[in-house]
């Protein structure tokens, strides 16, 4: 009977070498989604990440340098305290004419 003859299947230091690849395979996975997030601390570029677009809970975040900011939508239709300025047409090519109010 050989494999009982056989001490090195019975290393238990054997156990703790594969537990240890287990770890670094799930650690290089986890830089590689920290590096692939648009929001990364790391990166000095800008960012704009939506969130549930079109749904009442939609959120946005921009990322300029360090900073960022959240935006969360309300129910609230666009509501202000400004005033007409003009009105805005567009053209069947696709261009955008505004036309300001008269004074």
């Amino acid at each position: 009977m050989r494999f009982l003859d056989e001490e090195e299947n019975d290393d238990p230091l054997l156990s703790v070498v594969n537990l240890i690849d287990v770890f670094l395979v799930v650690i290089a996975m986890l830089m590689i989604v920290i590096v692939r997030n648009p929001l990364n601390p790391f990166v000095a570029e800008n960012a704009v990440v939506v969130e549930n677009p079109g749904k009442p809970e939609m959120r946005i975040t921009v990322k300029q340098g360090q900073e960022l900011t959240r935006y969360e939508s309300s129910s609230e239709i666009g509501r202000g305290q400004g005033v007409r300025a003009g009105i805005a047409y567009k053209l069947p090519d696709g261009r955008m004419i505004y036309v300001p109010e008269g004074q």
